[in-house]
């Protein structure tokens, strides 16, 4: 106990003296910022407005939606008020009983602008109306309800995919706070978990890992960020993933992997970044989402396993305690990959060991000089 303790105690003291910058958070978004972008670059994100729009925050977004409606009634308002001003439909211009205006009871311009709401969001109360007067009012009143339906539709259609965007059913996929490396199987392993929240599944879920640190080439070139595979292995199969219950994914550190050369001692003093990724297909929308998350050299734990979770109650169902999803379990386990092989190797080289029965001493008379 008081190893266990100790030894927690100095990750949280390394971790409180040395702040490490993280590419991935916690919960997947992506630590980054891009400076001196040229102008023809910065264009690109209007030519993709959808897009930029989608990407926007939910208080920019309401605030061009609540702008875009309201600057075009007001302009479309002052449209309005300019064809009554010039046909002099206005009470200042005291028309006689006679005159026929081009829009009816408009008397100034707070009319005009709710004439203009009226007119683009179809509300029809049928106290003004466009007469057949004016044919600039008649082609005014066409571009409006034009207009009025294609902000109506991009509008409305920006707020519907910010709501179902698939980012939103990432955030019911969860990863183990920590990874922790045991023997499974009879290998070391690097172990983390994962679970869905939900009770429909993900079709076609995939899940791999990249590891990210500064490597130096045999040419001298730094490389920051150098990105190398991490192969995971589910008990089910990596492919298609039956994941309505929690799942343990593992590395296995082999020669091939990049943790080979590290052991218990030595993980906190490297410099890298483990992002796990997760790859599938929502089955209630067909729409494809990613999760991600990272680890750091403190949030891998050496020589512990994860607690179970699953667990059968009286009535026949199975139940999940997430109270226990990081929670973990000090075991025996080689302080590196090399001592865990040199250890096989032993106990192969022991088993092919065998006695030879017709072996027979020979003994050596010794001659006194």
């Amino acid at each position: 106990m008081f190893k266990y303790l100790r030894k927690r105690f100095t990750r949280s003291l390394t971790g409180r003296n040395r702040r490490r910058a993280r590419l991935v958070s916690k919960d997947g978004r992506c630590n980054i910022e891009f400076g001196n972008v040229d102008d023809e670059s910065r264009l690109a994100f209007l030519v993709d407005i959808w897009t930029t729009v989608l990407d926007l925050k939910w208080r920019y977004k309401m605030a061009i939606f609540i702008s875009a409606f309201l600057g075009s009634w007001f302009l479309f308002g002052l449209l309005w008020y300019a064809v009554a001003y010039m046909h002099k439909d206005l009470p200042e211009f005291k028309p006689n009983e006679n005159h026929n205006p081009c829009v009816q009871n408009i008397n100034g311009l707070t009319s005009a602008f709710l004439f203009s709401l009226e007119t683009q969001v179809t509300i029809g109360y049928g106290f003004r109306c466009v007469t057949e007067e004016c044919g600039e009012a008649i082609f005014l009143l066409v571009t409006q309800s034009i207009l009025g339906v294609i902000i109506n539709s991009f509008m409305c259609g920006a707020i519907l995919a910010k709501i179902s965007r698939p980012k939103k059913r990432a955030k019911t996929i969860t990863f183990s706070k920590i990874g922790v490396i045991s023997k499974r199987g009879g290998k070391l392993c690097l172990v983390i978990r994962v679970a869905n929240l939900r009770k429909s599944l993900l079709i076609g879920s995939h899940i791999y890992g990249k590891l990210l640190k500064t490597t130096v080439t045999l040419e001298g070139e730094t490389i920051i960020l150098d990105q190398v595979n991490i192969d995971f292995v589910v008990d089910a199969g990596n492919e298609n993933l039956f994941f309505i219950s929690p799942l343990t994914i593992y590395h296995i550190i082999d020669k091939s992997s990049p943790f080979y050369d590290m052991s218990s001692e030595t993980i906190n003093q490297q410099d890298f970044e483990l992002v796990v990724f997760l790859d599938g297909t929502i089955e209630a929308t067909s729409a494809t989402c990613q999760v991600r998350t990272s680890y750091i050299p403190e949030e891998i734990f050496w020589g512990y396993r994860f607690a179970p979770i699953i667990s059968k109650s009286k009535e026949g169902k199975y139940r999940v305690d997430f109270s226990n999803f990081s929670k973990t379990i000090q075991v025996d386990t080689p302080h590196c990959a090399y001592c865990l092989q040199n250890e096989r190797d032993a106990k192969v080289t022991q088993h092919k060991a065998y006695d030879n029965p017709a072996y027979q001493v020979t003994e050596v008379n010794e001659t006194k000089m």
